[in-house]
């Protein structure tokens, strides 16, 4: 990640995501938290987020764009539930990334069969360099 900006940006995108089916659960917050912090976003910007729409700057990184996306994909598995919003917003949202949609597809259905709804890095990458093929 270059910019604060950009880190804020990312967050944005990911909060709109969280509330796409209409609802924050305490989970979604936690995990927003975690990737704040793990972001180095400072407390008060990242509360300030749930109240102001940011504009989206892209992505211009391939492997940043798809770490964004595992980022969202772990965001829509954390509470529990998928929404049938959630799944199509996700697909939408990679293919505006430029992400493969057959490689999309394929990391989320590994993910909902995972039993932690998770998986490796290292397949996440490589499922994404087949599709280059």
């Amino acid at each position: 990640m270059n910019t604060y900006e950009q880190k804020l940006s990312l967050l944005a995108e990911m909060i709109a995501f969280a509330i796409i089916d209409g609802k924050l659960h305490d989970r979604e917050y936690q995990f927003l938290s975690i990737v704040a912090q793990e972001l180095q976003v400072k407390s008060e910007d990242f509360k300030n987020l749930f109240h102001e729409e940011l504009k989206a700057l892209p992505i211009k990184s391939e492997q940043q764009r798809i770490h964004q996306f595992y980022r969202l994909a772990l965001l829509m598995h954390c509470d529990g539930v998928l929404h049938e919003k959630e799944e199509i917003a996700i697909k939408q949202m990679g293919v505006n990334m430029g992400l493969n949609p057959f490689a999309i597809k394929r990391i989320l259905k590994a993910m909902e069969e995972s039993p932690n709804g998770m998986i490796d890095p290292g397949m996440l990458i490589d499922i994404f360099k087949e599709q280059l093929n």
